[in-house]
């Protein structure tokens, strides 16, 4: 028997780790529900709560486990089979962007992690490069996937009815953090703002980020699940201006949903966009807001692009 760690498939956010520790578990469990078996704490404990029971209690839950299956970074230290996914290195690459505390533990806990490991899987292979010179680990390469909710036939009313979205509007979805770089739309905001279109921004702050927002950008706040491939849908174009990621996942979503995408040159996202997107300099905020512009005016070309590309 196969254990999977489901510590961040229990939060009630759902960032890119919660949504790859989702869809792993459930897929794996439906291939093969006799092979495969997940451990979840309670939800107090998916947070900075559960780290103890990460680290004590979860090993003994895996036992007798041929593997333990850790997808979303950390995993039990002191257990001898681990395979874990790590999706990046960030907060070795730029402590900054997180809380003290956050840093220190990703700092003291990840090299460990990755070198005692039985297999370690990363996302891009941006990310398995970080992993080789941050961790000193060889990781293998597993591309994220969209989920088949995330369509162009996903239909945009409910969402706007239940956020209030009565104009057009440009969307990015992502967590109120430094490296995603939401304080560099505000240029673009303002430029939308006087062609009636709103710049709306849909995701969640966390106590360990450090947030870094525009006030132009009008916030949503946590979106139901329910409401993001009609979200997605019925914007005119996505935006993702991130200083850093280890693989772009909200990207492709977009593409899925038949819409054009907007993100930085550099890190994951110009290899996982792969000629679907327009790359813009996240450092260059007009560059950003001409991106924009341009995705909107290639969207003939982007969409189709991008859907296949998901």
């Amino acid at each position: 028997m196969i254990l999977v760690n489901g510590r961040a498939a229990a939060r009630p956010e759902l960032g890119g780790v919660e949504r790859w520790a989702r869809e792993l578990i459930a897929a794996l469990t439906a291939l093969a529900p006799d092979r495969y078996a997940v451990a979840r704490p309670p939800t107090v404990l998916s947070h900075r709560a559960g780290h103890a029971w990460e680290q004590a209690v979860l090993p003994l839950r895996a036992r007798r486990a041929a593997l333990l299956v850790n997808p979303a970074n950390l995993a039990p230290v002191a257990f001898p089979r681990n395979v874990v996914v790590i999706h990046d290195a960030a907060a070795l690459r730029e402590p900054s962007w997180y809380s003290r505390a956050y840093a220190a533990w990703q700092r003291r806990v990840l090299p460990a992690i990755g070198r005692r490991a039985r297999l370690v899987v990363t996302d891009s292979a941006f990310s398995r490069g970080e992993l080789r010179e941050l961790l000193g680990v060889d990781a293998a390469v597993v591309p994220g996937g969209v989920d088949g909710r995330f369509t162009p036939a996903a239909d945009p009313l409910p969402a706007r009815a239940a956020l209030g979205l009565e104009r057009p509007y440009v969307l990015t979805v992502a967590s109120r953090t430094a490296r995603k770089n939401l304080g560099a739309l505000e240029v673009a905001a303002r430029r939308l703002a006087a062609e009636g279109v709103e710049l709306v921004a849909a995701g969640g702050g966390r106590p360990q980020f450090r947030d870094a927002a525009s006030p132009s950008v009008r916030a949503l706040g946590h979106v139901p699940d329910d409401h993001l491939p009609g979200l997605y849908a019925g914007a005119e174009a996505f935006v993702l201006p991130s200083l850093y990621e280890g693989f772009g996942l909200t990207c492709l979503e977009a593409m899925a949903c038949g819409t054009p995408v907007v993100t930085s040159i550099g890190t994951a996202m110009e290899e996982v966009a792969s000629g679907a997107a327009v790359l813009v300099d996240p450092l260059d905020i007009s560059a950003i807001a001409a991106g924009i512009e341009q995705a909107t005016v290639r969207r003939d070309e982007l969409v189709p692009a991008g859907i296949a590309r998901a």
